[in-house]
């Protein structure tokens, strides 16, 4: 039977159809669907966990591996960067049930605070990378990938890309293969990395790599397919569907689906082959840099972007100089709308009071409050990556601290998730530095940004089942913070009221605003809690309304201003309720819809 799926997807069912007893993930787009697919399946198959942060969710599938199941990992690229400590060194270690790990690169930084290329850690930490182009490979390298893993003794990456992760295909369905639990066994030697330990299997690393060099020449994901032999394209993932659209039957291929290590004799064979060759990847010159070094000429980055998509028509464009020409008529249409909270967002009321005060310098962090930067709020001066913004936000007021003309304060803004992420040890450095930083930890009670995911403070598993529900306000006191509000996002002076406190201290406080998500399905709990939340509408008394905008600066997409009017006016369909715009509003035009 075949099935249409996304590239998440195909990855998700090809983990299930190869036995894995064991997968965790922190959600990153665009890896999240991943674990979100894997969380369906029944858990006396496959335990499906969200973690708190990458580095756990691999730690977790390794000892999982070692305990003797197939187990598995995934996260966006910059969520690598966090598990780079276990990444490492589980190459030295290897395994004992097969362990896969899915790196979901972002060329064209679309949801990322930046375009890395993970097959240079694949490469700098000896591990083998298969890089799909479709969705049918995307299930079928996973399958491969276990029985490799295990022959191999070595954790297996797959590297994804935005549109493969997002793109769909067909997909031929297969049963489950069940492979069961190995034995495990001490092994000291083996798992326990200290440094006599990880010498020798530093050794056993190079020759496990000189093993999977000769897979990778003889592999079915590595294979040339000639047609005229004037160009020769050597390319990997979807960049291969790419060139084809470009190039059709003018072109011969090589496609590397398996890249690390690489197939350095089908390479010289292709060479030997076509007269004038292009290297078409995304997004570091890995494999030119690679075949240069063969003492192969070739074409990369000197002809196409360093960065980005290499897309069709970047393809066409950097080659032959020519563009698709643009539709005027629709391009006439089209406006440029800048990203913004949704209607009866949390964050809202929050960033519109807090983007007022004075002297202050903001530290934001990675979620959907990394939009109160924009206007109107311009709430925002840096944000690096998760769990930075607590401690950037400490490491300024130090500085300032020092400066005896400098009187700004620093307010670190993080969520709920990004708080369990990693903001929980920056927030113990700065009470362990006794930092006088005010941090706002942002509890819409769930993951928005990625889509509702479940985390530690929701109190259900992805698997649905009901589990113990870390309070944020309990988990702060704990470290030792002394000074803590927890406040309703919603209620302007509230907002304003505790803001003013926090600032006007000389020591840790912390502010919990406690609102859910507008998106989010709520549960029983959740109307317990918030049992007037998302029930009323507001409109605007046209006889009333004077015109001012004051409502506009809210930034809630609900409102738009009619300018023929000089009025404003509320889509009933939008509005949720949070009644933020008739708080500002100066002359009480606002006001609930009457049922």
């Amino acid at each position: 039977m075949k099935k249409l799926m996304t590239g998440d997807e195909a990855i998700a069912r090809g983990v299930f159809e190869a036995g894995v007893k064991f997968a965790a993930a922190y959600p990153g787009t665009p890896s999240t669907e991943i674990l979100e697919n894997l969380s369906e399946y029944d858990r006396k198959d496959l335990v499906a966990e969200w973690a708190p942060n990458e580095k756990v969710a691999l730690e977790s599938s390794i000892g999982a591996s070692v305990a003797g199941a197939r187990s598995f990992a995934s996260m966006k690229h910059v969520g690598l960067n966090v598990a780079a400590d276990p990444f490492f060194t589980a190459a030295y270690s290897g395994v004992n049930g097969g362990l896969v790990l899915v790196t979901a690169d972002e060329p064209g930084q679309f949801s990322s605070q930046n375009e890395q290329d993970n097959r240079n850690l694949a490469k700098a930490a000896f591990v083998p990378v298969f890089e799909p182009a479709d969705s049918q490979e995307c299930k079928a390298m996973v399958v491969e990938a276990y029985d490799l893993s295990e022959k191999h003794d070595t954790p297996i990456i797959i590297r994804m890309t935005t549109r493969v992760c997002h793109s769909k295909g067909l997909v031929e369905i297969e049963d489950r293969n069940e492979v069961g639990i190995k034995k495990w066994e001490k092994q000291p030697q083996k798992y326990v990395m200290v440094p006599a330990n990880a010498k020798v299997r530093k050794q056993f690393i190079f020759k496990r790599m000189d093993d999977l060099y000769e897979y990778s020449n003889n592999c079915k994901w590595n294979f040339a397919e000639y047609n005229d032999t004037k160009i020769g394209v050597i390319t990997s993932g979807d960049c291969y569907l790419y060139a084809q659209e470009v190039f059709g039957k003018d072109a011969s291929y090589l496609k590397i689906g398996f890249s690390n290590p690489m197939p350095d004799e089908l390479i010289r064979e292709f060479a030997s082959k076509v007269d004038k060759i292009y290297i078409i990847e995304e997004n570091d010159p890995v494999m030119e840099t690679h075949i240069k070094a063969m003492g192969i000429e070739c074409h990369g980055k000197d002809v196409f972007p360093r960065y980005g998509e290499m897309i069709p028509e970047v393809i066409r464009n950097s080659v032959f100089g020519t563009e698709i020409a643009i539709d005027q008529d629709a391009k006439d249409v089209m406006i440029n709308r800048a990203p913004t909270f949704c209607a009866g967002c949390p964050h809202r009321g929050f960033f519109y009071t807090l983007g007022k005060k004075k002297n202050i310098m903001i530290s934001g962090d990675i979620g959907c409050y990394t939009l109160g930067f924009g206007p109107p709020y311009n709430a925002m001066d840096m944000t690096l990556c998760m769990g930075a913004s607590v401690s950037m936000g400490h490491g300024a007021a130090q500085v300032f601290s020092m400066d005896e003309n400098q009187d700004t304060k620093v307010v670190s803004v993080l969520g709920d998730s990004t708080f369990f992420h990693s903001g929980i040890n920056s927030l113990l450095d700065v009470v362990y530095n006794n930092s006088s930083t005010l941090t706002c930890i942002l509890d819409n009670r769930i993951t928005g940004m990625t889509g509702q995911q479940e985390n530690p403070g929701t109190g259900l598993t992805a698997q649905g089942v009901e589990s113990n529900e870390v309070d944020i306000e309990t988990v702060v006191r704990a470290i030792g913070v002394k000074n803590i509000r927890r406040i309703n996002p919603n209620d302007l002076k509230e907002v304003e009221e505790a803001l003013e406190w926090g600032l006007s201290l000389d020591e840790p406080a912390v502010i919990i605003t406690w609102w859910p998500c507008a998106l989010k399905k709520q549960s029983e709990e959740d109307k317990a809690n918030f049992p007037n939340s998302f029930q009323d509408k507001y409109t605007v008394d046209e006889s009333v309304c004077i015109g001012c905008r004051k409502c506009t600066k809210t930034g809630c997409p609900a409102i738009s201003f009619q300018t023929e009017k000089k009025k404003s006016s509320i889509d009933i369909n939008k509005c949720v309720g949070c009644s933020v715009c008739a708080q500002v509003c100066p002359v009480k035009a606002i006001g609930k819809v009457v049922k």
